[in-house]
């Protein structure tokens, strides 16, 4: 019987516990990349808290990455120190930390600018640049110390959208069939692994796109399987629309779970579940009733970064997050309701 509270290995990483911060944005970093103060202290807070391992927050690998402003960057030797200071802080506390390697959008140079350009766009020239920049920001991440990296293939970011049969129309090695639009997340991974070998490798997929001829699960399951066959060491499950208004415990909790059950039956590797988790004891009814290994928390972590020591302390504790997205307008996306909480932090 899995616990929620009893250490646990993922991949080659030892974990005090089977909860996982799943990667949350701050959108406080400097346009080079450069990690703020507050990042600091918002890690710091987060290994205090007790949680079992944290995946950064959105990471890009490209400097000309101009999807939105703040976003840490791992595309620059020169920025190293700070990613190695954000590691050792999340190291003082035991908890090992995996850097969320990710690209809103491709951008092309021209007329003295740059373009976004879509998947059916990009030469293959392009597509190959792009996979070396995520074994490059990997590299980084190891010389920086990170005990892995997460390929971010969801929300409908650059990876997720090449995925996309909704998206993607190429007719060539990467569009057409699943295989083909999938290579692009096979060719980052196997690069990865042989250009950074020290780190696990994860990767965040949607379930479900929610678009129109869009990604579903059945889809989801057969791209899992091919990363599981191409050696990824572990899978987080989410989606498009991720972040449900109005998560009650025990009323609507863990919406991801039957898609991420699906997929932790058809392969080897580790599942982790992200999704409107609210209560110890649903998170222990999704681990032990299906094949899922691990429950990854944002939103609850942004009201109570020391969640997880509660509910050691106390199982019956739940999380105080009523699901209002107001984190999402606050800067450095903080839960509006900390400041007004008697035992906030």
């Amino acid at each position: 019987m899995k616990k929620v509270f009893e250490t646990a290995r993922l991949g080659g990483l030892h974990l005090k516990n089977r909860l996982v911060r799943s990667a949350t944005w701050e959108g406080i970093a400097q346009p080079d990349g450069s990690i703020a103060q507050e990042a600091y202290d918002i890690y710091d807070e987060l290994a205090d808290g007790g949680v079992g391992a944290i995946i950064t927050g959105f990471t890009s690998v490209a400097l000309h990455d101009y999807y939105f402003g703040g976003m840490m960057r791992l595309c620059d030797n020169a920025l190293l120190p700070q990613y190695r200071k954000l590691v050792e802080t999340i190291h003082a506390h035991d908890t090992p930390v995996i850097a969320q390697l990710a690209l809103g959008a491709y951008y092309r140079k021209e007329n003295g600018g740059y373009t976004q350009i879509e998947p059916d766009a990009m030469t293959t020239e392009e597509i190959r640049l792009v996979i070396t920049q995520f074994i490059e920001a990997a590299v980084r991440a190891q010389e920086a110390g990170f005990d892995g990296v997460q390929i971010h293939a969801a929300h409908f970011f650059f990876l997720s959208r090449f995925i996309s049969p909704a998206v993607n129309h190429r007719q060539d090695m990467y569009g057409g069939s699943t295989e083909n639009r999938s290579r692009i997340l096979v060719e980052i991974l196997r690069g990865i692994r042989t250009s950074a070998p020290r780190l696990h490798i994860t990767v965040k997929i949607n379930a479900n796109d929610y678009t129109l001829g869009g990604l579903d699960e059945e889809e989801c399951v057969r791209i899992c399987k091919l990363l599981d066959a191409a050696g990824i060491g572990a899978i987080e499950i989410s989606g498009n629309g991720t972040s449900v208004r109005g998560v009650r415990a025990h009323q609507n909790e863990g919406y991801f779970v039957p898609a991420a059950a699906a997929v932790a039956e058809a392969v080897s590797c580790p599942v982790i579940v992200v999704g409107g988790f609210r209560s110890l004891d649903t998170m222990e009814k999704a681990l032990n009733e299906t094949n899922i290994e691990f429950v990854s928390l944002s939103r609850p972590l942004l009201r109570e970064p020391d969640l997880p020591q509660k509910m050691q302390w106390n199982p019956e504790y739940v999380s105080r997050c009523v699901s209002c997205n107001a984190c999402y307008a606050s800067r450095a996306h903080k839960c509006v309701f900390r400041g007004r909480d008697k035992n906030a932090r």
